[in-house]
């Protein structure tokens, strides 16, 4: 009789067992309708590095920081840099009258002048057309030598391509500059105020400013140090949305899609529900990841699961195990609109 009550009292207790188990890994989401995942909290971080290589001047915030969406953060030294705008500025202020003038044409005064030359080279033309002429009659009575009749047809001849010159130079002072060269002084003043606004673009860029609101994790640099694109002035972690990465056995993934709504609890706050969304199933399994905490899942083949939360007072830390459930009664969600 005695082995028959022991008997009985080891399956009690190897029920209860049973039973315990079930409840502690599958029963509480059998009865309530729930899928519960175990997982970390993951940070999104962002390095922040100045594009140019400069010496830093100013940093304004420390480790630990909470900083909004466009605060200042960090500056670079701009002596070099405004001394090369200035300098471009004058460039393209000149080359700008370049094209004004070329555009406007020939002044009055300028067009003018031109006639008068063209008036005097015309007079000197005739002037050694009659001297050339008289040194012709004078050699053929016999008056003169044939070299003054050679010299005053050089004059003659030289008077005439300045006349010629003069009024090529009227009908230039009137037409104005050629459209072709109006077109090169406007493309030359294009470049110069190209490179300028490169120059302003570089003058913005040696301020750093926060891309979102965050919490300063590390500061790299100080005051002096040379920046450059390689070398990050800070890492910042994103407060929120932040996301937890979970697994999911390969039996349980047709239980969840894309933009379900779910939430995660923490034991630091075990009545507090930190609302979210999947935003991440991958394509791939794998073998269970050691930071799984259930026994059962450790050999199983599973499924990386992100599920993005949100947490505005930044109380999630980054590797904090979490537990995550989704409510099947509530079916799949489109991802919440930002501020939600």
């Amino acid at each position: 009789m005695r082995k028959v009550v022991i008997i009985i009292a080891a399956l009690v207790l190897l029920g209860g067992g049973g039973y315990w188990a079930y409840r502690t890994y599958c029963g509480e989401c059998a009865e309530t309708g729930e899928l519960v995942l175990y997982g970390n909290v993951d940070i999104r971080q962002v390095n922040l590095a100045f594009k140019d290589g400069e010496r830093i001047q100013d940093v304004l915030v420390e480790e630990g920081d909470v900083v909004a969406k466009g605060q200042e953060l960090a500056r670079l030294q701009t002596r070099r840099l405004e001394a090369e705008i200035a300098s471009l500025k004058a460039g393209v202020d000149a080359q700008n009258f370049v094209v004004l003038q070329l555009e406007n044409g020939s002044r009055p005064e300028e067009i003018q002048q031109a006639r008068a030359e063209e008036r005097q080279a015309l007079a000197e033309q005739n002037l050694t057309k009659r001297t050339y002429d008289r040194q012709s009659r004078l050699l053929k009575s016999g008056a003169n030598a044939q070299q003054d009749l050679d010299d005053a047809l050089a004059r003659y001849d030289v008077a005439k391509a300045k006349y010629q010159v003069a009024v090529q130079n009227r009908i230039l002072m009137e037409k104005g500059a050629r459209w072709e060269e109006i077109a090169s002084a406007r493309a030359s003043l294009h470049k110069l105020e190209a490179d300028l606004e490169t120059l302003k673009v570089k003058l913005a860029e040696s301020t750093l400013y926060a891309p979102s609101d965050a919490v300063v994790r590390s500061r790299n640099l100080e005051p002096g140090d040379m920046a450059s694109a390689q070398n990050p002035v800070f890492t910042l972690g994103i407060m929120d949305p932040k996301w937890v990465r979970t697994y999911i056995p390969e039996d349980k993934l047709g239980q969840i899609k894309p933009g379900m709504r779910g939430y995660a609890v923490a034991d630091s706050w075990p009545g507090e529900r930190f609302e979210g969304w999947i935003g991440f199933i991958s394509s791939t399994a794998e073998f269970t990841p050691r930071s799984v905490e259930t026994p059962e899942l450790r050999t199983s083949l599973v499924y990386e699961v992100r599920l993005n939360v949100h947490d505005p007072e930044n109380r999630l830390r980054l590797g904090m195990p979490v537990t995550v459930r989704f409510d099947h009664g509530t079916g799949p969600a489109t991802q919440p609109a930002e501020g939600d």
